[in-house]
């Protein structure tokens, strides 16, 4: 909680507090009457005393009761009691007192008269100076880093053992730590500790990760801050906040230093427009000097994260600086496998849920979607109450992070769900009857997203190279649902769109790109150049004539009609299981690869695409990864043994003398 807003809710509870005691608490105050009342009272002889206080008179009449009034300062009662005409024998009748002032009370009165407005004013500028004070404190703070330290032992920290797949990065790391922790191994045979290490990979492929596994692993200080954290509106702080980074960090070597998103300070200089870039500049100036300049900067290592390597700075990148650059890729079907595996842990599956089979299904997906998809399946199961997470639950999520959510508020009218089902089933037709194409998983016209309806089509297992012909009967496919609704309605609609969009860009990058079209020859057409300020292409640099461009548009045209034509043949030849497919669909709103299969009576043209031999095979790689598992459990057992042999003879061997 705030710390003005703690104070004030203080004081006002104390008011309150006070307020309830007062309410309940009966203070008896006397009866004040007038002079004249009182003049009447002496004069009937009900007046017993009368104590004179200054200017107050408190009196006590025969039935013991008391009262008080006032009088005038110089004015004594009997001449009071004169003055209303009393007889002077009653006045004389009543006891009277005078209680004089002390000495105490006297001074007490004049301070509190006229020292307590002097010793207010001192309080505010006490107050006032004191605030002035803090905000120079925090002035004067604000150029300190704002590095955050993980401690030893954290309880929520995480190893090398919770982060899966991405084998090569985490031995690349690993090494790092051995380094931190072993560095009389290395330095026996002449090796140096890297002064950083450079983690590159597309957003969510667990960098972040990555680095707080090597601050698990490391038992050393390891510092954390983010790049935008150097940037600030004031000239100088960003410089000086690395300064101070490393100044700390130099105190607790050997230690690791953890930058994440090093390209918010560190691109490329001489990039900006204007004047506004020359602070980012100057911090990564003292980045360059801190990492590898004068003074040598031994025991501190820097790791680093960014998904946009190519606008860094060269000087950055270069050895003695980041000695090593490790590219995290996207997971593979086994990773991918190993990544759910970890997410799953503490969620209940329900006894279908074959996490093999769903990472066959996610290709493409980071470690980051399959968390997110882990977590949509058991936030559908909360939903409906369940106590188990199922594998349509799991497949459902994987629609839901490619394409949306169920948009079941978006109804259509027969005619409209009927095209649509024609569409989604042109493109799954024509993916079943070509030979290179990759499987139908699954067909729908429930809206998600943007999407009307959806066909799902994905490879069994992971490529990395793809053909010519691939890619044509891929943009054969993509142009299936243009080619039904010409074949059965005559006409389009803006439904092919996205689809026409997706095509165009496909076959300029076979043309210009790749160098897949024999009449342009293997050559790249066109520079995209980027601007290093906006770290994104904005332009592209023609380096060909208009008539190479005439050419190139005319071999775009003829790979997207070869599509087209391919497209149409096959729908128009099987029209009958076309339309079979799409009344299944209408009645189920939803087909997956074995309902397709059934109703639509044909064998994929891609023997791989069968769903007995791809079961084969997965068992084969089954198999296959068991017998991995136990080989490398088997390798790490004899090692294990080796070092454990290695360090008793080490102990055993009496110490040599040195001259």
């Amino acid at each position: 909680m705030n710390k003005n807003l703690r104070t004030i809710l203080l004081f006002a509870a104390s008011l309150i507090l006070v307020g309830v005691i007062l309410a309940f608490v009966n203070i008896q105050q006397p009866k004040t009457i007038d002079v004249a009342t009182l003049a009447t009272d002496v004069q009937n002889g009900q007046v017993d005393s009368v104590m004179v206080n200054g200017d107050t008179l408190n009196i006590t009449m025969k039935d013991n009761t008391t009262v008080t009034t006032s009088k005038e300062p110089t004015d004594s009662f009997s001449s009071l009691m004169k003055n209303y005409g009393v007889d002077p024998d009653k006045s004389r009748a009543v006891k009277t007192t005078v209680k004089g002032q002390s000495g105490a009370a006297y001074w007490t009165g004049l301070l509190i008269q006229n020292l307590l407005p002097i010793v207010l004013l001192f309080v505010l500028m006490w107050f006032l100076f004191r605030q002035i004070q803090g905000q120079n404190q925090r002035a004067m703070n604000f150029g300190h880093s704002t590095a955050r330290e993980i401690e030893k032992g954290a309880k929520d920290r995480i190893t090398f053992k919770d982060v899966a797949g991405a084998k090569e990065a985490k031995v690349e790391l690993s090494e790092i730590v051995d380094f931190l922790k072993q560095p009389e191994k290395f330095k026996r045979i002449g090796a140096k500790m890297p002064k950083g290490a450079l983690l590159m990979g597309s957003p969510g492929t667990g960098k972040t990760l990555l680095a707080r596994a090597v601050a698990g692993e490391a038992d050393v200080p390891f510092y954390h801050i983010s790049g935008s954290e150097f940037v600030e509106m004031f000239v100088g702080v960003g410089a000086s906040r690395v300064r101070d980074l490393f100044a700390k960090a130099k105190k607790t070597k050997p230690c690791i230093v953890f930058i994440d998103e090093i390209d918010a300070v560190g691109r490329q200089r001489g990039s900006g427009l204007g004047g506004s870039h020359d602070e980012r500049e100057q911090t990564l100036n003292q980045i360059l000097v801190e990492m590898d300049g004068f003074e040598p900067n031994l025991g501190v290592i820097v790791l680093a994260a960014t998904n946009r390597p190519d606008v860094l700075d060269p000087a950055l990148l270069r050895p003695g600086r980041f000695d090593r650059r490790v590219v995290i890729d996207m997971p593979d079907l086994n990773d991918r496998d190993a990544i759910l595996k970890v997410h799953a842990k503490g969620k209940p599956l329900a006894g279908d849920v074959d996490l093999r089979r769903l990472a066959e299904r996610t290709p493409g997906f980071s470690g980051a979607d399959l968390a997110n998809l882990m977590n949509e399946a058991a936030i559908t199961a909360a939903r409906q109450s369940q106590d188990l997470i199922t594998m349509t639950m799991l497949a459902d999520s994987i629609e839901k992070v490619l394409l949306g959510p169920e948009r079941k508020s978006h109804l259509m009218n027969a005619d409209e769900k009927r095209r649509t089902a024609l569409h989604e089933v042109g493109h799954a037709i024509v993916a079943h009857l070509q030979p290179n194409s990759d499987p139908v998983q699954k067909i729908s016209v429930i809206s998600r997203g943007h999407a009307a309806g959806y066909t799902l089509k994905m490879p069994t297992e992971d490529r990395s190279m793809r053909s010519r012909e691939y890619y044509i009967e891929d943009i054969a496919t993509m142009l299936g649902g243009y080619a039904a609704e010409k074949i059965f309605y005559g006409e389009t609609s803006p439904g092919p769109s996205n689809d026409m969009k997706e095509v165009t860009k496909l076959a300029r990058k076979m043309i210009t790109q790749w160098g897949m079209s024999d009449l342009m020859g293997p050559r790249t057409y066109g520079e995209q150049e980027d601007m290093i300020f906006l770290g994104r292409e904005i332009h592209e640099n023609r380096n060909y004539s208009e008539k190479v461009a005439e050419r190139i548009d005319a071999e775009v045209d003829r790979i997207i009609n070869e599509g087209l034509e391919k497209a149409k043949h096959l729908i128009t030849t099987h029209r009958e299981a076309v339309e079979r497919v799409a009344d299944k669909l209408l009645e189920k709103e939803t087909l997956e690869r074995e309902d397709f299969y059934a109703v639509v009576g044909l064998p994929p043209a891609n023997p791989l695409n069968d769903i007995k031999e791809e079961d084969l095979r997965r068992e084969q790689r089954r198999a296959e990864r068991d017998q991995d598992d136990a080989n490398a459990a088997q390798e790490a057992e004899v090692k294990e043994k080796a070092e454990k042999k290695n360090g008793k003879k080490k102990a055993a061997e009496p110490p040599t003398e040195t001259a």
